[in-house]
């Protein structure tokens, strides 16, 4: 099973993954988890221990492997520099296990323009393809809003595209606009998952107007979210209400 969550910024794509890493692991799957957002956080909502967290570095960071992998230094433009590195090491050497789940930071290349061809980006775009291709049971991608990481070569190995929304119309709106750009790349296989719903009429509201998307789960309004970031627990043992909903979703998955 590899699952990709995308969604509008701060709708809750870090929680939605680390509920359902933590949901496979339970379960007894093999757990590859990938934190693929320029600001990776996606440990500290799987409980991960100080000192794993130290031993974590954001893969798009790490200057010196990108320029031996790549021939080139992060950053450099309109230079000569391999497009396909090797990365068959990086998951192992890289990530930390906790709980049964493995966790790799990706990180991601921020650019004012679009279509940065650079080392990181030519390192990060190998690195995600070689992930697809893995024999993990389970791969969880959290990554920024939008589809960049994924292609139409690698497309055929995604399960499911889950698209994370609140119960606003912008947060809908940008998950059409990431709809369109996963149908672009021939990905039709979406659900919309909702988060942060707080009442019947807010459940209403997103399934009136899911663009077509099934709803694969609802994850209600919960302060507790914020308190187990707070005292650094994970939101999965936090938040049972969370962590039954995460089961469900895992459940209908599997259909």
């Amino acid at each position: 099973m590899k699952l990709a969550i995308s969604g509008k910024g701060g709708v809750g794509k870090t929680t939605l993954a680390a509920l359902l890493a933590q949901a496979y692991a339970d379960a007894g799957q093999q757990v590859l988890a990938v934190d693929a957002d320029p600001s990776p956080c996606l440990a500290g909502a799987l409980g991960f221990p100080a000192e794993l967290r130290a031993r974590l570095h954001p893969i798009v960071e790490m200057e010196e492997l990108i320029a031996e992998r790549t021939g080139a230094q992060p950053g450099s433009f309109g230079g000569f520099f391999t497009l396909n590195p090797r990365v068959d090491d990086i998951p192992e050497r890289f990530s930390v296990v906790h709980r049964g789940v493995r966790l790799l930071e990706m990180g991601a290349v921020e650019t004012g323009g679009s279509g940065c061809i650079c080392p990181e980006s030519a390192m990060l775009k190998t690195l995600f393809t070689h992930l697809l291709f893995r024999k993990d049971d389970v791969l969880i991608l959290d990554m920024y809003a939008g589809v960049e990481h994924l292609g139409r070569a690698t497309v055929d190995f995604v399960d499911a595209l889950l698209i994370v929304v609140e119960p606003t119309k912008r947060s809908l709106g940008t998950a059409v606009q990431i709809q369109k750009l996963a149908y672009d790349i021939g990905l039709e296989r979406l659900w919309l998952v909702g988060n942060k719903v707080g009442s019947e009429e807010e459940v209403a509201f997103l399934r009136q107007n899911n663009s077509g998307m099934p709803v694969l789960g609802l994850l209600p309004l919960a302060w507790g979210v914020q308190e187990a970031d707070r005292v650094g627990t994970a939101v999965y043992d936090h938040m049972p209400v969370l962590r039954e909903e995460a089961k469900r979703m895992m459940e209908r998955l599997g259909d």
